[in-house]
């Protein structure tokens, strides 16, 4: 056999070796992953469950080359960002449940709010009435965490700013008026009340 050839088969043999060495890895790392996740209760290790089914998921189309680097790449940090969030619930809580939970950077706030709001959000803050702000976690890059509320705290919200709503148009409506008791004054002069408008909850 030639030198070239036995050069090629050299590196055929060096990548094939690096291949299963990364994959015995990530399994390894898959299975310390699942051990460490015994201590929380079976909500909770489902749900960090499916966000190792979901990263198996992106490995095996990038495997495909049916994804790009950068799309690989960010769907592996929003994964460990939302991990390390549920993470920090189920520990600081100490319960077995999780809220339905969202990461998202910051040219992404479009895919949560139309249209998109400023990114100071507040800890807490809920916007919309329909997702709470949780802080920002860093796993390669800053990624926005939000909760969406369920249907019931979204209607209470809705019901409770709607409840606020200022009566000085119902006062003045109401208040004695001195002017002639027939109206000629063009119609864009006269109080308006307005009704807050509803947030479409999907």
């Amino acid at each position: 056999m030639s030198r070239r050839g036995e050069h090629w088969l050299r590196s055929l043999a060096l990548a094939a070796f690096v291949c299963v060495a990364s994959a015995g890895s990530a399994q390894a790392q898959r299975k310390a992953s699942a051990a460490d996740d015994a201590e929380f209760g079976p909500v909770v290790r489902t749900y960090l469950g499916y966000l190792r089914s979901e990263q198996e998921v992106v490995d095996d189309r990038a495997s495909r080359h049916e994804v790009s680097t950068a799309y690989y790449r960010r769907n592996s940090n929003r994964i460990r960002a939302l991990r390390q969030l549920a993470l920090r619930i189920a520990r600081e809580t100490h319960n077995d449940y999780l809220p339905e939970l969202y990461a998202v950077t910051r040219d992404e706030l479009g895919t949560l709010f139309d249209p998109p709001p400023p990114a100071d959000f507040r800890v807490g803050e809920v916007v919309n009435n329909t997702f709470r702000y949780l802080g920002s976690v860093r796993s390669a890059e800053s990624f926005y965490m939000f909760e969406r509320l369920d249907v019931y705290e979204q209607a209470e919200l809705i019901k409770k700013h709607e409840a606020q709503q200022p009566v000085a148009n119902t006062t003045a409506a109401s208040a004695p008026d001195a002017s002639p008791a027939t109206d000629n004054s063009p119609r864009g002069n006269r109080p308006t009340t307005t009704r807050p408008r509803r947030v479409h909850i999907p």
